[in-house]
This record gives C-alpha cells, structure tokens and sequence, in this order.
C-alpha cells in the first residue's frame, strides 16, 4: 500500500500584497511520503521547484521503518487491534517452519521415488527455485493492498485471469523440456500474485452479503461449497486426463475452454456483488443517478452499471472527476490561493481541465466530502455548457447549488445503505493543509 501523503502547505511571509493579484503569492509546502520529507516551491514564474528537506535517519531506523511500510498495515500500531504484534509473530513462524518442513518432505518424496542422489538434488534446487516464485509474486503483490481495498471486484477477477495464465504456462511445459524451469517460475510467480489478490478480496466480497452481522457463517458456507466443488472438479480432471486429454493436442483444447468458462464465471459472479462503501467509480455513478432521476440506488441496484474492468474511467454525467492525483500536479500555481477561498471549509479542492475535473482530498476526508466535491464538479460542468462566466464563478455557483441540495442527497444515501465514513480511493495521495 503506497504510503498516505501528507502535504503542508505554509503561506511565507512576504511584504504586503494586493488582494487583486495572488498570483503573486510564493507558495511552497511539504510531501512526506515513506518518512522521507520533500519541500515543493512555486517560482514567481510559475516553474515547480523540489528540494529533499530531511532524510537524516540512521541507516536501522531506515530499514526498520521500511520494514514497517511494506508489512504492516498504514498506521501501525494505531491502526489495529490489541495482540496484533503477537499474532503476526507467531504466523511469521509457523510459516517459516511450514516452508522448511516442505522443503524436507519434497526432498524426502524425491528420494522415495527412486531417483538417484545428485539428479535429485539438482531437482529439488529447481523445484525449490519455482517455488520461490511463487512468494516473490505474494510479496509484489502485497504492496497493492489499498487498491484492492478500492477496487475488489476488478482485482478479484484480475487474480483469477493470473492464475489461469500461470496454468496455461504448466500446461505448455512438456513442449519446451528444456525451458521447464523458466515456464514453471513464471508460472507460480503469477500463482503467487493471484493468490494475495483473491485472498483480500474475499472479506469484502463476503461482508457486503452480512446483512446481520452473520460474517463468519458467510464466509464458513462459501468455503464449504468451494471445497465440494473443488473436489469434484478434481474427479473431473482425473477423467479428463485419462480420455480426452491424454494428448497434449487435447490439454490444449479443454484447458482453453475451461479457463474461458472459469475466467466467465467469476466475472459473473463480481457483477452480483453488492459492495457498500465508497470508490470514485460508486461514488460517480451515485452522483450521476442522481443528477439524472433525483434518486439514490441502493448497492444491489448499482452492481449492475459498474465498470469491472475499466473502473477509473471518469463518468461524463458526474462531471468526468478524476481522485488521487497529488496536489502539485492537480492544481495550477495560479489556482491554489483562489481554491482556498472558494472551498474553505471543505476537505477537498476542484481544478478543472479540458478533458476532466481533478479532485484532490485531504487526509481525513470522508465519503461525505468525497460526494460534496462530486456535486460541484458536476454542476460546475453541466454550467460551463450554459454559462460563459469564469472558472472561478462557476465553481462558487456549483459550490452553492451543491449546499442546497447535500442535505436531503446525503439522506437519501444513508437511507439506502452506502458506509459514508470512508473513502477508498485506492491511491493514497492526499494533502493537509
């Protein structure tokens, strides 16, 4: 998960100025991202100026701390529950012990299976190396768990479309003998990946089913049917693979056809999943319903319009918003001081272009402000195609047309059981100022 960017942003004192020119007004504020602090300029030209502010920790407390990033959640140890340390140790070492024991038993099967010391040996050093790819791809993978969080339906069918690509290159094996190694690596390193992937996604895929706090049941039933199945697909696969596929002509066939069906059916399955809490593609799409008809769908209404596999397109009926860009690349030098005063009691800012409307979040910015910034950007866009008056005005009209209507709008989403408390924009990049 890409670490949260906090940017300060600090007016520096400066001889009086006129009201009427604030471009003139030298802005400069602080990035922090992974503990490493970077200090953004504006020149009275308008040219952006980066200068590394302090990196001075010891070389332990560097590796700690990345350490930290990479495997514990953002904002540890106040980010989770008592015993968490603890729990993750005593993991930490039961799969530690598990892999080593693995290792024994493959070498133990090996040797059993009559083969002679040194081939064996060699073996086992491949078997282990294609293994080992495996946990490279659930490391890679691993770092991409905000994202998932965003976007869990598009990155569990992503986890399956791994997966079978990682078969199908076992399934080629046996056409390149001597490329067996390589086929086989890549093959678990895309295992691997799908692997994480499928696993964090499965708690909000079942918890948007919970509908009385009956989580762990969900969850218990959906294992015990995927592991019925699972052992009637093996069944399957032992008759396949003594009739139609006992040639590699017909692996090839059936193997197609099965992925096709597989890869189907879990897109299926996403599309009837209904998510609750709040993405910028749920999040547009309410706004653009509700532009449109006056109404808010509920989750199970909604599923059904979601992009699965293009999710971050803008929405042209929700005022084309993109989220998550930093605010030194979303918003012009000219603009920051105008923004301020247009939206200062809000947690995001709007700079709008030709193509699309950059919204930029603050921190601790919620679903609420998520669906505040929204409705501006798409009043704001639905008035520039009426109006000729400046960007500026617009965007106090749209802001005074969006007060007016937030109130029974954020009624209405609470009513149809969206989580507002949280907006998951998958990317992690906001300001404080």
């Amino acid at each position: 998960m890409q670490f949260l960017e906090k940017v300060k942003m600090i007016k520096k004192e400066e001889p009086p100025v006129t009201v009427n020119n604030p471009e003139s007004l030298p802005l400069y504020w602080y990035e922090t991202s992974d503990s490493v602090s970077r200090r953004f300029h504006f020149e009275s030209d308008g040219h952006l100026s980066m200068k590394l502010v302090d990196d001075a920790r010891p070389v332990p407390q560097k590796m700690a701390e990345s350490f930290l990033n990479k495997f514990f959640p953002s904002g540890y140890p106040y980010s989770v529950n008592e015993g968490y340390l603890r729990y993750t140790q005593f993991r930490a070492l039961q799969h530690f012990s598990s892999a080593a024991l693995s290792v024994l038993s493959t070498q133990s099967l090996l040797f059993a299976a009559g083969l002679r010391p040194t081939p064996a040996q060699a073996t086992v050093v491949s078997w282990i190396l294609k293994d080992g790819m495996q946990h490279v791809g659930k490391l890679i993978c691993s770092n991409l768990g905000a994202r998932m969080d965003s976007e869990p339906k598009q990155w569990r069918i992503l986890a399956d479309v791994l997966y079978d690509f990682g078969t199908g290159l076992e399934l080629v094996s046996p056409l390149c003998p001597h490329l067996f190694l390589e086929l086989a690596g890549l093959g678990n390193f895309a295992k691997g990946m799908a692997v994480v992937a499928a696993r964090a996604t499965r708690l909000p895929i079942y918890s948007s089913f919970a509908k009385e706090g009956n989580l762990s049941d969900i969850f218990a039933k959906g294992e015990a049917i995927s592991t019925l199945f699972n052992v009637a697909g093996i069944g399957a696969g032992i008759q396949l693979a003594s009739t139609i596929c006992s040639s590699m002509e017909g692996k090839l066939v059936v193997g197609s056809i099965l992925s096709a069906v597989h890869v189907y059916c879990v897109v299926e399955q996403m599309r009837g999943v209904p998510i609750n809490t709040l993405n910028p593609q749920r999040t547009a799409l309410i706004v653009a319903n509700f532009l449109k008809t006056g109404k808010v769908p509920r989750p199970p209404e909604l599923k059904f319009q979601e992009n699965l596999l293009f999710p971050e397109r803008p929405i042209q009926d929700a005022g084309n918003v993109r989220v998550g860009r930093a605010l030194h690349k979303a918003v012009k030098p000219s603009q920051v001081q105008k923004l301020k005063e247009v939206f200062a009691e809000e947690k995001f800012l709007l700079s709008q272009g030709k193509s699309w409307t950059d919204m930029v979040l603050e921190h601790d910015a919620t679903g609420e402000d998520a669906f505040r910034g929204w409705l501006v950007a798409a009043y704001a866009k639905s008035m520039t195609k009426i109006y000729n008056d400046p960007d500026d005005v617009i965007l106090q009209d749209a802001y005074d047309k969006m007060n007016d209507v937030f109130g029974p709008f954020l009624s209405q989403v609470q009513a149809k059981g969206w989580y507002t408390d949280r907006f998951l924009d998958g990317t992690g990049t906001r300001f404080a100022w």
